[in-house]
């Protein structure tokens, strides 16, 4: 197993789990009920994750005319769902944890489906030689939502439930944890993929930070538009700009079999750490006074 695989297929996915078991230990039940009772957040954020974000990716490709290879991997990464490290860069935030878990599992579910049909349109327009059946593997997607978010999270309330001092005492050991855990995840992505990020920045450096900061940027307006509470625009915010890089490059390389279209998701991964880190930075210092 080589560097790359040893920290994608077991480093990253077991901090990850760690990372979530201590946020279920910050969350109770009505955490989650006042979604369903105030649903406006869940369908702002669902709306940018599964509409604007492949409209914004779609526009930004021909707008920088990009090669078709580079167009593809920029739809791939604008119709994948946001991931584990969405719901940790909130976490630091301060923002809505429950609100970024249930987008990030909701929308994980809900483009098993979509994916296939956007990127089908996706090589069609930009590369109609090309003739791939897309199947994501829907077992495999549900198992790794469970196994890195569900599950530890629902571990963590559990905790919470029954440990509650414990739990209490360890939300800030834990939240300076994870932001110590993202560093030493976007140190080890950036030396075992150094090949790739140089050739990625070099092609598609430019228009990966667009695409960043534009659907961070639509995720903040339309969030505040609709006057929600600063931990549920961040939440939105976030979930709108940080996508599944992983399930992005398992698309790219094993089910499209194009090592190339992996590249803009490899430079996209620098920018979303960086700009992750500064969103931490400036939202993780503020003193919270009540929960969404």
């Amino acid at each position: 197993m080589t560097a790359a695989e040893l920290i994608g297929k077991v480093f990253l996915p077991l901090s990850l789990a760690i990372i979530m078991l201590g946020m279920g230990m910050t969350l109770v039940p009505a955490d989650f009920t006042r979604i369903v009772k105030f649903p406006k957040a869940f369908l702002i954020g669902l709306t940018n994750q599964l509409i604007f974000l492949p409209i914004i990716g779609f526009l930004l490709a021909i707008t920088f005319d990009l090669s078709p290879v580079m167009a593809v991997g920029v739809m791939i990464l604008a119709t994948c769902p946001g991931g584990a490290t969405s719901n940790l860069i909130t976490q630091v935030c301060k923002g809505n944890i429950a609100l970024s878990v249930t987008l990030t599992a909701f929308a994980s579910v809900v483009s098993i489906f979509t994916i296939p049909f956007i990127l089908s349109y996706a090589l069609a327009y930009f590369d109609s030689t090309t003739d791939i059946a897309i199947q994501l593997p829907v077992l495999d997607t549900i198992v790794q939502i469970m196994g890195i978010t569900v599950i530890p999270i629902s571990i963590g309330m559990l905790i919470r439930k029954y440990k509650t001092n414990f739990a209490k005492r360890m939300e800030k050991p834990m939240r300076t944890a994870s932001t110590i855990i993202f560093i030493l995840v976007f140190i080890a992505v950036l030396g075992a993929n150094a090949a790739i990020l140089v050739d990625g920045m070099k092609a598609a450096g430019l228009v990966t930070l667009v695409l960043n900061l534009v659907t961070m940027g639509v995720g903040y307006l339309t969030a505040k538009l609709f006057k929600l509470k600063l931990e549920s625009v961040i939440s939105i915010t976030i979930e709108s700009g940080i996508q599944n890089g992983t399930l992005a490059f398992v698309i790219a390389t094993s089910i499209l079999n194009n090592i190339e279209m992996g590249i803009p998701i490899g430079a996209y991964s620098i920018w979303m750490f960086i700009t992750g880190g500064i969103l931490m930075w400036q939202f993780g210092r503020r003193t919270v006074t009540a929960s969404v």
